[in-house]
């Protein structure tokens, strides 16, 4: 069986080297790998690029697994170098050992070792410097710590004692030739130029070729410049090769050896093909390699010679030893020279030119990886080599050179090191033995006596005792074999090294079983010294070389000047400490600040865009209305009037009017005010006496003050007379004085000096009044403040007094009470005036105040009030509601209440009639007071808490002095709130209230405590579907967040990354992951028509699909969280990967970055800018900032159209989400994991939507209704099913856009058609109602079509699913209820099976003229409702307050028209209308009482937010309560 494994594995060598061949003819034998494997073809990995080493003894580790043995186990590093290796150089070798011998070791040790780069994931074993160390902490801070990278491992072992950790050879175990080649095909490819089997040369053709970055040649930064880069590294077979010019000229000189081979190759044999002539010359040169390293170097270097080879041995084991890694490097280093002559055949050393001056040799220290010459002459190598054979090593002891203990180039950002420190950490890291094992293992005597280690350097060894505790049996292999005489310990592991290799290598030139070479070439290979390898690539003659060129002897040509020591040479350049984020503090932190000013951008853009939509909307709107503007005469004088300090001034119009009255005009033509001079006998006016004379004050005593600046003197002049002028016909004196323009100005009385006055009126009328303290009215010191007493002194004009009321100058109620109040007659009202008419509306009985109405209108002062007077009275009540009632209407109100009052034959009315008159509402009328505006809020809760103008039944009873036509509910305003009442005469029985007392429910205080907790416990019930929603959501993104956390922090495979930036990572892919979640699932909430139809299934008890849209926000908002924290989190890890060297980086991220020993990291822009994770982080950054600022309410609002466009970026956003994901860096892509399904049904929602918006809808009816409503009725589609309460998406293409705008359907679903009522509040609902005007139409002649998109359910819908239900409806607001009206009288009058048994519609709206539509909707639900399920509200909010007089009057006036009419005096329903707003706490409340058997009201609410937030607000106050639950669904608009 194992023969005929080996035969199989034989065929498939010879079949792999025929086609690496080439298939040539004249390759007759087998072409030998270049990557080392099946050279044994039992174990063909053996010796291969990537195996193990070989243990020659069990590992050393701290835990006996991978951990390496550090302090206080073992001596510092530092210090331990210090004590063994440090002493003075100059000594030459024993055996005369040349510097060739010594670079030509390390050109061999390339050859077979290849264990310099670090290991994945980085692991540290850094070296501290000891405080004060002269060369690395000079200073002597003691924080010096030099970086140290363990090497390559195999993966599979380090995971236990039996399976310790082993490491990696990266180049082939055989002395093959790789330093020259390559370790791999592609390799040695790279190195040549496919012509007559030449390696690719420079030019000249003496050098290789500078390497342009294909070949990984490993790149280090010159120590001593800090240069980096291409420059001077050449493209050789040793990635390490260009590490200092000796072994560098070594690599030269191999190089040019197999360009002779091949040039004398192809003269011999001109048919062979440049693949024949490789093959052949690297035959040749590998051979040869072999030859010199084991019978000539290898004996040189170690006095002794090789055993013979007795043939290649299958079951050898040739891999490298990590104890032979770690000797040999040591054992070399002790003969390495501080510098290396150069010197020409005939024996003449040349000067190295410096800094310093001339020099005799080349510093070693100053030397590696240098980039100082572009191009390395000829005569630079063969001088280098010349020198380095005629020049004697280093002695072989302890003693290690500066150049090497000191500044040997350095690792990271330290650019020099401790070459002897590294090394004993080397040791470390490879887990070597003990030096005592070592030597059990290779038959040398165990150490055990210290005096015995080293009997010529006792000072050190003592040094050494002293750090490892005396204790022999902890004595490292490292420094004892060093510190041994004739190191025997290092001499066996070398030589047990090469000797395995030659004998395990089936390649071996002289095994004549391989087929390489006969036995006559394999003698004259042997005959082949190094000599003759020079005599041929350098320009000397072999006469001028001694015979060895690794050992020099007596008599032998060109011997050394002298022993080169360090002082002899150029100084070292000292060790600098590069900082990898030099100069980029700056940029990183303006890409932060820009990062953040993102938003503060999109903010700005949306600014300037909200701007110019509201400009173009306004224009619109002045379009689309014809403004009346009155034209301004020619006569009028154009200034700019000051309104203070603080103000912008205002072009202004002068008018001098007849009736000795200016008016101030706007640039319109409108009146701004006028300035009445009748009550004056003079005018004073004050001009500016300096800074160009421009200025004019007009003193107003009992008003503010006029004050005009005028563009020039003369413009002033041309003013002032027309004024004299004015005055003098006017019969007016004019007082004229001068003053500062600073000092006019102070003098001026301002418009806002004057309400601030005005306000001290005011509030000491009402504490006179009220008797309030003087505290609360503040207190006024008369003298030591004139404006004060001005307060107390001033008069108020009719403007000033129409204004407080909160009325027109011209309005009849002000007229008569203006006249009534102003008792002098001067055309102004005092303080005291005020007081006395104040008092009586405030403090009077009812009696004092009908006499005050009565005097009020009685216009002729005959003690009689006219038909004529009594209908100029009821008018001027009307005008506060907007003339919401026509003359008609008014005089049938007054023909109504003459004839109840049993006065229909009489045309006027005494004070005592017109009191009889007013008899039944004798407690409202006590109650009525006068509305001042701008009276504090302290005064109106003093006057409130006294009044309520309806009175209140005994609560569980029903009136009996209620009228049989009023509504259903009727309004008691206390502090236990508002009580409903059915109507007696009616089919009271379901609701009358003895008949559910059994379930009302128990009411008792408890403490604070026991409510708050009552109160949590309702909260939870009423939002418990809610509540799981968002904490199951919560915590599967809090799991995910903490699974790849925990992930990368803890369980990840080990690429150092966590390590690295571990608050960043963690950071980072935690809130991904969360993104990638909330991102993907966001879309459900976007399936409209999904939610639709799960909305009727089961699922609607346990997810409250009303809050998608709430639901969509609060994602958005958690995901925008997030996206915050991972780009924080990202921001550390660009930071941390900018300061991190490269032998990191290409650890974390291998399929980015390539360890070519550079170090320098990427600077943090190239992470933004050049990366696909970095690019499309930056621009999803952006978008994220466009959507959710677009996104906002306002700009929403302002522009849908920039919100719908921008929010369209979602595509574009998805995509780069996809694109940031997939490259990989740190991890797979994982956004598709949550991403699919989503997806998958929103795209199937969203093609369902777009399959309807294909087709075009035929609008049927389109009409235009008062408040800018438009009323649409346009064809129903087919398969069109939908409930009352959904709404749909319409678009226009006759407005040039796609936008879909969403609306409520008006149409109930039994109807053949659809309706919209739409109000044009905004750009495109504007349009759309001028599309639809009758000027339009009659351009286009025809109705323009439209684009359907729905139906989508809502809260709306569920309306029948309560047994009470109460819809309040505001503005627009009440277009949804309009339908569930309409659908809900259509499904009573067949019968219709329902559970909703009440419903109570309450429509707010400013006057009744706003929605008329929606009147004759109530108007025809009252005609249908048989079983009186609707019970509708109406609250006008345009009129003054709920106690003022004129309000309490036409409540009077309401009631009397419900009472004899049945229906409203304003609506014309049967309705009750209420005056103010709803107050929704008491009504909600009586509720409770009216059905206490009900445990659950459905309130639907739909309108300005105002008014759903008072809704909400009333709900969520007596959910609080252990009652009934109010189940609260709206929408805005």
């Amino acid at each position: 069986m194992q023969h005929t494994e080996m035969t199989l594995c034989l065929t498939v060598v010879l079949l792999m080297s025929w086609t690496l061949g080439g298939a040539q003819k004249n390759i007759t034998w087998e072409v030998q790998r270049y990557d080392g494997w099946y050279n044994n073809l039992q174990h063909r990995s053996r010796g291969s690029v990537g195996s193990r080493l070989l243990r020659l003894l069990p590992a050393n580790y701290a835990d006996g697994v991978y951990q390496a043995l550090q302090e206080p186990h073992v001596p510092n590093a530092r210090q331990l170098s210090n004590a063994v290796a440090r002493g003075p150089s100059g000594l030459p070798s024993k055996r005369n050992t040349t510097v060739l011998a010594v670079f030509f070791g390390f050109h061999v040790l390339s050859d077979i070792l290849g264990t310099e780069k670090p290991g994945c994931p980085a692991e540290f074993l850094n070296i501290h410097i000891p405080e004060g160390d002269p060369v690395f902490d000079p200073a002597g801070t003691g924080d010096i710590v030099l970086p140290f990278q363990r090497i390559r491992w195999a993966v599979e072992t380090g995971q236990s004692p039996n399976s310790p950790r082993e490491q990696t050879n990266e180049v082939t175990g055989w002395l093959d030739g790789s330093s020259i080649y390559g370790p791999s095909h592609s390799w040695s490819d790279a190195l040549r130029n496919f012509s007559n089997g030449q390696l690719a040369s420079g030019p000249g053709g003496h050098v290789p070729r500078e390497t342009d970055g294909k070949v990984p040649m490993w790149k280090a930064l010159d120590p001593s410049t800090g240069q980096g880069g291409l420059r001077g590294i050449y493209d050789l077979g040793n990635a390490w090769g260009n590490e200092n010019r000796f072994l560098q000229a070594m690599s030269i000189a191999w190089f040019r050896y197999h360009n002779y081979l091949a040039a004398e190759l192809a003269k011999d044999h001109p048919s062979w093909s440049d693949e024949d002539i490789f093959q052949h010359a690297r035959k040749r040169v590998i051979a040869t390699f072999q030859s010199i390293v084991l019978y000539e170097w290898l004996p040189a270097l170690l006095g002794t010679p090789v055993q013979k080879y007795t043939g290649y041995q299958q079951h050898m084991d040739p891999s490298i030893s990590p104890e032979f890694v770690a000797a040999a490097r040591i054992f070399l280093a002790t003969m390495v020279p501080p510098g290396v002559y150069k010197r020409d055949p005939r024996c003449h050393v040349r000067n190295v030119s410096s800094s310093g001056g001339p020099f005799p040799a080349m510093r070693l220290c100053n030397s590696y990886w240098s980039r100082e010459s572009i191009e390395m002459q000829q005569e630079d190598v063969d001088d280098l080599l010349l020198g380095m054979s005629s020049q004697i090593a280093e002695r072989e002891d302890s003693i290690v050179v500066e150049d090497l203990q000191d500044y040997w180039y350095g690792p990271l950002k330290y650019s020099r090191a401790d070459y002897v420190a590294s090394w004993l950490q080397r040791g470390r890291d490879l887990g070597l033995p003990t030096y005592n094992q070592a030597r059990e293992r290779f038959g040398l005597e165990p150490l055990q006596d210290w005096t015995n280690l080293a009997p010529h350097s006792q000072q050190k060894v003592l040094e050494v005792a002293a750090l490892y505790a005396n204790n022999t049996a902890r004595l490292e292999l490292l420094p004892g074999g060093m510190l041994e005489g004739d190191s025997p310990l290092f001499s066996a592991i070398i030589l047990d090294q090469f000797v395995r290799l030659r004998d395990g290598d089936r390649f071996w030139f002289e095994n004549t079983k391989n087929g390489l070479f006969t036995a006559k070439e394999a003698e004259e290979i042997r005959n082949t010294t190094f000599r003759d390898i020079l005599a041929a690539v350098t320009y000397s003659q072999p006469a001028e070389l001694q015979s060895n060129v690794f050992v020099w002897s007596k008599g032998d040509p060109c011997p050394q000047p002298q022993q080169l020591t360090a002082q002899l040479l150029a100084n070292c350049t000292p060790m600098t400490v590069l900082d990898y984020f030099e100069g980029s503090g700056a940029g990183f932190g303006i890409i932060i600040i820009v990062l953040c000013c993102l938003p503060l951008v999109s903010l700005f853009v949306a600014w300037i865009i909200a701007i110019h939509r509201e400009r173009d909307f306004k224009k619109l709107q002045k379009k689309k209305k014809a403004s009346v503007r009155r034209e301004v005469t020619g006569e009028a004088i154009h200034a700019m009037e000051w309104h203070g300090p603080k103000t912008d001034s205002s072009l202004v119009y002068i008018q001098f009017q007849a009736d000795k009255v200016l008016k101030v005009l706007d640039g319109r033509g409108l009146m701004l005010r006028s300035v009445s001079l009748n009550a004056q006998q003079s005018v004073e006016v004050i001009l500016s006496s300096n800074k160009g004379n421009k200025a004019l004050l007009l003193k107003s005593p009992k008003e503010y003050d006029l004050v005009l600046f005028f563009s020039e003197e003369a413009e002033r002049s041309s003013f002032f007379r027309k004024l004299q002028d004015y005055l003098k016909t006017s019969c007016l004196e004019l007082h004229v004085s001068e003053m500062k323009e600073q000092s006019l100005l102070k003098r001026a009385v301002t418009q806002e000096q004057r309400k601030q006055i005005l306000e001290t009126f005011f509030r000491h009328l009402f504490a006179r009044m009220l008797d309030i303290d003087k505290t609360d009215a503040g207190e006024l010191n008369f003298e030591s403040s004139q404006k004060a007493r001005e307060s107390l002194t001033c008069e108020l004009s009719r403007a000033e007094f129409a204004e407080a009321l909160g009325l027109k100058v011209n309005s009849m109620f002000v007229d008569s009470m203006f006249s009534l109040a102003d008792k002098d007659g001067n055309g102004y009202i005092s303080f005291r005036e005020f007081l006395d008419i104040l008092v009586v509306f405030m403090k009077g009985s009812s009696e004092e105040k009908s006499k005050l109405m009565f005097r009020m209108y009685d216009i002729d002062e005959n003690g009689f009030l006219s038909k004529e007077e009594f209908l100029r009275m009821l008018r001027s009540f009307i005008e506060i509601s907007n003339n919401c009632l026509s003359r008609e209407q008014a005089e049938q109100v007054t023909e109504s209440m003459f004839q109840a009052s049993g006065f229909q034959d009489r045309n006027e009315l005494t004070w005592e009639d017109f009191h009889y008159m007013l008899r039944d509402h004798d407690n409202e009328l006590r109650l009525a007071q006068l509305c001042i505006k701008g009276v504090p809020e302290v005064f109106k809760q003093n006057v409130h808490n006294r009044v309520s103008f309806i009175k209140k039944e005994p609560r569980g009873t029903i009136s009996d002095r209620e009228d049989p036509n009023l509504d259903t509910v009727a309004h008691c305003m206390d502090q236990e709130g508002q009580e409903l009442r059915k109507r007696p005469g009616r089919k009271a029985n379901q609701y009358q209230l003895h008949l559910y007392t059994e379930a009302q429910r128990k009411k008792y205080q408890q403490n604070k405590v026991k409510q708050k907790i009552q109160e949590f416990k309702r909260f939870i019930e009423n939002y418990r579907r809610h509540i799981v929603c968002v904490v199951l959501f919560s915590a599967i993104t809090a799991g995910l967040f903490v699974e790849r956390a925990y992930y990368y922090a803890f369980a990840s495979p080990s690429t150092g990354i966590a390590q690295t930036t571990f608050v960043g990572i963690i950071i980072s892919r935690g809130s991904a992951a969360c993104i990638s979640f909330m991102y993907s699932y966001i879309l459900l909430t976007m399936c409209r028509n999904l939610i639709t139809v799960l909305r009727e299934t089961f699922l609607n008890r346990y997810i409250p699909f009303d809050a998608a849209v709430d639901f969509h926000r609060w994602i958005a908002m958690a995901a925008l969280i997030f996206s915050v924290l991972h780009t924080a989190g990202h921001l550390v890890n660009v930071y941390i990967f900018s300061v991190t060297p490269l032998s990191v980086l290409s650890c974390l991220f291998s399929s980015v970055f390539m360890n070519d020993g550079s170090q320098l990291p990427q600077k943090y822009y190239w992470w933004f800018f050049q990366t696909i994770p970095g690019m499309t982080g930056v621009l999803l950054l952006i978008i994220l900032a466009v959507m959710y600022v677009f996104a906002t309410h306002h700009f929403r609002r302002v522009s849908f159209q920039a919100f719908w466009i921008t929010h369209h970026l979602y595509v574009l956003l998805y995509v780069l989400v996809i694109i940031h994901g997939s490259y990989a860096l740190i991890q797979q892509p994982r956004f598709h994991i949550y991403f699919i399904i989503p997806a998958l049904i929103y795209g199937a929602d969203k093609l369902l939507s777009l399959s309807r918006k294909k087709v075009e809808i035929s609008v049927v009816k389109a009409e235009l209704l008062p408040s800018g409503v438009t009323h649409l009725r346009f064809q129903r589609p087919q398969d069109f099913d939908y409930k009352s309460g959904q709404w749909v998406r319409i678009a226009c293409m006759a407005l040039g856009t796609t936008e879909y705008h969403p609306f409520t359907l008006t149409s109930a679903p039994h109807e053949d058609t659809l309706s919209l009522h739409i109000r044009a509040v905004g750009p495109w609902t504007t349009r759309l109602r001028e599309l639809y005007s009758p000027e339009s139409l009659a351009l286009i002649g025809k109705l323009p079509k439209l684009y359907l998109d729905g139906p989508f359910g809502e809260g709306h819908q569920e309306w029948h699913k309560f047994e009470v239900s109460v819809l309040v409806g505001g503005g627009i607001g009440v277009t949804p209820f309009a339908s569930i009206l309409k659908d809900l009288v259509f499904k009573s009058s067949i019968n219709s099976k329902l559970m909703c048994k009440k419903i109570y519609f309450i429509w707010v709206t400013r006057t009744q003229r706003q929605f008329e539509w929606l009147a004759d909707i109530i108007r025809e639900v009252e005609e249908t409702d048989r079983n009186e399920l609707v019970s509708v509200h109406i609250y006008i909010t345009q009129l003054a307050e709920k106690f003022d007089l004129r309000t309490t009057m036409l409540y009077i006036c309401e009631r009397h028209f419900q009472k004899v009419l049945n229906k409203s005096l304003f609506t014309g329903l049967r309705s009750i209308t209420h005056f103010g707003r709803p107050p929704f706490i008491p009504f909600f409340d009586s509720l409770q009482e009216v059905h206490p058997e009900v445990h659950k009201i459905g309130v639907f609410s739909c309108g300005p937010p105002g008014m759903t937030k008072s809704v909400e607000k009333a709900c969520q106050q007596l959910n609080k309560k252990d009652q009934a639950y109010f189940a609260h669904h709206y929408e805005n608009f």
